[in-house]
């Protein structure tokens, strides 16, 4: 059958499902198990979270859920070693100043150095020892990778260029997602700047397919059965689903967001920095057009989103949807299911008919 891949026989899983494991806070448990329990991969985006919260989490998804699911992590999660100076502040101060003006708070002050935390997180993951690893921005090291398999946990990199599919191949990875410019949220270069790594999912399949031995998953641009055999039929192994997932009841996306993925603004998105200091792509907002070509003036990543945090809970409060950034792919206007359960039921039959067994 189409769906018996060996990335499916490895993770031991039915189906070669993955759902994108969100982070800021959008990934659930309750979404997860759905995922799961339906026969693909659940994934969280546990990024943000301390060692002791990923412990607690990990406790919540196993008592949801029996079934293998997948945690995510930021290699770096850290940019120019977490400080600003008072120029770079002063600077991104004066270019939001407005916005800040127009839902009434003050200018927030500027945010203190941010210590990367991935180690602790790390050790957590090898702790808990969730059946599928996967991490971003980053490769590990050949010795992570073998204490990963020690435990059995069966680890998945992400690439957005054939060089960082090489590299995350050479440091021992089991798995490698193929993350084209159409996807949703951040672009997890590494290697060279996102603004010079925006391959589309499709030929970045077909690249990475030709070079390396490690199944392929692909990801971005993909929320039908119709693009799982796209994907499938050039080389990938799995594939991996982000927005459409966002998109269902069952994801921590607040309702006004879930919404929006079905609306006719889910036709225009862009790739901004304007809200993290990270280049992702969202549904265009008129900060993302008004900031446009003014990324100098933006603080490093996680810096710009704690200053653009206050921001965007007043504008939430206000319902000023055009001062918020809402994650969303390309894809978006094809999206047709608000249930996780449903959608997972429609890939799997779509794939099922356009897929020779």
């Amino acid at each position: 059958m189409w769906y018996n891949t060996a990335s499916a026989k490895k993770i031991g899983i039915q189906y070669p499902i993955l759902q994108g494991p969100f982070g800021g806070n959008l990934s659930s448990v309750r979404l997860v198990a759905a995922v799961s329990n339906a026969g693909g991969l659940g994934g969280y985006g546990a990024y943000t979270h301390t060692p002791q919260e990923i412990f607690s989490l990990d406790r919540e998804i196993r008592a949801s859920t029996g079934k293998p699911y997948n945690l995510n992590l930021w290699v770096s999660d850290v940019d120019n070693s977490g400080s600003a100076t008072d120029g770079q502040y002063a600077q991104t101060a004066k270019l939001f100043q407005p916005y800040f003006d127009e839902v009434g708070i003050p200018l927030p002050e500027k945010p203190a150095p941010f210590q990367s935390r991935f180690e602790n997180q790390l050790q957590a993951v090898l702790d808990i020892r969730p059946k599928v690893f996967s991490y971003l921005f980053g490769t590990l090291s050949p010795d992570i990778h073998e204490q990963c398999r020690k435990r059995g946990i069966v680890t998945a990199g992400a690439a957005t260029t054939l060089d960082e599919a090489l590299a995350l191949e050479a440091s021992g990875v089991d798995m490698i997602i193929a993350s084209g410019f159409e996807a949703g949220g951040h672009r997890p270069s590494f290697l060279d700047t996102p603004e010079s790594s925006l391959t589309g999912t499709f030929v970045l399949v077909q690249l990475i397919r030709e070079k390396v031995k490690a199944p392929v998953i692909a990801a971005g641009g993909i929320a039908t059965g119709a693009g799982i055999k796209a994907a499938m039929q050039l080389g990938a192994d799995a594939v991996q689903i982000g927005t459409a997932f966002l998109a269902c009841e069952e994801s921590n996306a607040p309702p006004i967001h879930r919404e929006l993925l079905f609306s006719d603004r889910a036709k225009y998105t862009t790739l901004t920095r304007a809200f993290t200091g990270r280049l992702g792509r969202g549904l265009t907002n008129r900060i993302s057009k008004e900031m446009s070509g003014r990324e100098s003036g933006f603080l490093p990543f996680p810096l710009q989103s704690q200053f653009m945090s206050d921001l965007r809970k007043s504008a939430m409060e206000q319902e000023k949807w055009d001062l918020i950034l809402f994650w969303g792919g390309q894809i978006a206007p094809l999206l047709k299911h608000r249930k996780a359960g449903e959608l997972m039921q429609s890939l799997v039959e779509e794939a099922g008919k356009n897929l020779i067994s």
